[in-house]
């Protein structure tokens, strides 16, 4: 069945995309400016770190923190930029095509599969939460919701009429489910962690 997200720009998506990938943005460049402040001085105090536990400089001092070779926050101002630029253009009433958004939701997913990775590191290798690191894992999942249960509804994802109408169904509960996603993370953080005692 043809897609049907080109009649409408979906405009509640679109201010979505642009206040959640400001907000990527802003921890990402906040991280960045960190690992320079590192790598001027490794004895540097960060503003970030706030305890043992809560921290970001053991993450941006490990090899977790540039796994592709440069800081990982290089690749969350990159991906945030492009997440504002396609927001700011649907506000505009662009119409994108159907490999556009496929291109996107294959973007956020693999922003996904990277944030998982990195909160598993986290919480099981590092034994430390990173605040700023927080911020973009926050804003990456329901990024990931919004965008492909949008292309499931749409049809812009190829699916049976049963799923679009449960990702229809779901589109509404974004909130809801982000929660939730929260409370999985934090929970896992506490039984690994055991951060509520250690704060």
């Amino acid at each position: 069945m043809p897609h049907t997200a080109s009649k409408k720009p979906p405009i509640g998506l679109a201010v979505f995309l642009i206040i959640a990938a400001s907000i990527g943005i802003a921890a990402a460049f906040a991280l960045t400016l960190d690992k320079f402040t590192m790598l001027q001085d490794p004895s540097a105090q960060l503003s970030c770190n706030f305890s043992v536990l809560v921290g970001c400089s053991t993450n941006l001092g490990s090899w977790q923190g540039e796994l592709f070779g440069f800081p990982n926050p290089l690749i969350g101002v990159a991906g945030w930029s492009v997440v504002i630029t396609i927001g700011a253009a649907l506000l505009a009433g662009a119409r994108l095509a159907r490999w556009f958004w496929l291109g996107l939701n294959l973007g956020v997913t693999g922003a996904l599969v990277f944030v998982i990775w990195l909160m598993g590191q986290s919480f099981f290798v590092l034994d430390v939460l990173c605040p700023w690191c927080m911020v973009t894992w926050a804003v990456t999942i329901p990024v990931f919701l919004a965008v492909t249960l949008y292309n499931l509804k749409t049809g812009i994802i190829p699916a049976p009429a049963g799923v679009r109408r449960l990702a229809a169904g779901l589109y509404s509960w974004i909130f809801v489910i982000t929660i939730a996603c929260y409370l999985a993370a934090a929970t896992v953080a506490q039984l690994e962690m055991d951060f509520l005692n250690r704060l």
